[in-house]
């Protein structure tokens, strides 16, 4: 009865701590978690189509690798996810949008979106600056690489695709915004409760030192750590968040985290299965050698730049 009293104790007592560090970190995010929701939603239901007509318009103009950066800035701006973006994308092609800007504008909208901003906002300004840079500068690598390499031949190949029906058709206004957002509520609200707990249970039993050593300092060690964690436990932006703000305050150095945010969503199942689809075996593996190196590069400047 006493060792049955004694484990009881001790159960009790680690799940006080587990829920000390997980109300902390839902106190902390919550609010930016329900901010992106808000603003995911408002951009999908009243802006994505003119974001869309603006990208389209531009194969009316001779931009060159200029229509490259607008591209990637569109990417980012786009709510949609992979297989919503992928569709789109095919029929940007065939009202004659370049490979080069297809890739930029898909690239970005990948790695970042309106509500994955929101959410990052939660990590500080300087992890905030960082993604959007480094996302925006990878949509313009991937454009460019295009430009290159592929200038005279097609690179992608959307014949299993077709434009999807937007969900969002509610004549209500209002209804049309609430019902788009208890879709992102419920895509989105498990994965992040699942990221808060796993954030608990790390900052619990994990020690500090730990961290440091793996992800810490100015070492390119801890980079491709960090850029090749992020292929498998990415599943969801809003989930990731609250593991991050622990591993920085734990001494994950600003680098480490710019890889983890690009392999990342770059390298999400569903993404994977999308974009396999559309480049075949051959520059599928392309994608993932350019994403892999250009995390690393990326969290290598950082880095150097000595950013906190």
């Amino acid at each position: 009865m006493e060792l049955e009293s004694d484990m009881l104790e001790v159960i009790h007592r680690e799940a006080v701590y587990l829920w000390y560090y997980f109300d902390i970190q839902l106190r902390q995010i919550f609010w930016y978690w329900l901010l992106g929701m808000l603003l995911g939603s408002a951009v999908s239901v009243f802006l994505k189509d003119r974001i869309h007509h603006a990208f389209r318009s531009l194969g009316e103009k001779k931009l060159g690798v200029f229509g490259i950066m607008i591209a990637s800035i569109l990417g980012i701006a786009s709510p949609l996810c992979m297989y919503g973006t992928i569709p789109i994308a095919a029929s940007f092609s065939k009202s004659g949008i370049r490979d080069d800007w297809l890739a930029a504008f898909m690239m970005s909208s990948i790695l970042l979106n309106p509500q994955l901003i929101i959410y990052t906002a939660a990590l500080g300004q300087a992890a905030l600056m960082v993604r959007l840079a480094s996302c925006f500068l990878c949509g313009i690598a991937a454009g460019l690489l295009i430009r290159i390499f592929y200038r005279n031949k097609a690179f992608f190949n959307y014949k299993s695709f077709e434009e999807p029906k937007s969900r969002d058709t509610d004549p209500n206004r209002l209804l049309r915004f609430l019902k788009n957002l208890g879709r992102n509520i419920r895509a989105t609200g498990l994965y992040f409760l699942f990221g808060i707990i796993l954030s608990a249970v790390f900052q619990r039993y994990v020690p500090q030192d730990m961290m440091t050593d793996i992800f810490g300092g100015n070492e390119a060690w801890g980079v491709l750590m960090a850029a090749t964690v992020g292929v498998p436990l990415y599943a969801c932006g809003g989930g990731t968040i609250p593991l991050l703000q622990a591993w920085l305050a734990d001494g994950m150095s600003m680098g480490s985290a710019a890889a983890f945010m690009i392999t990342g969503p770059a390298t999400k199942i569903t993404n994977l299965g999308a974009v396999k689809i559309i480049l075949g075996v051959k520059r599928f593996i392309l994608y993932l050698a350019f994403v892999m190196a250009f995390a690393l590069i990326t969290g290598a400047v950082v880095n150097l730049s000595a950013i906190h």
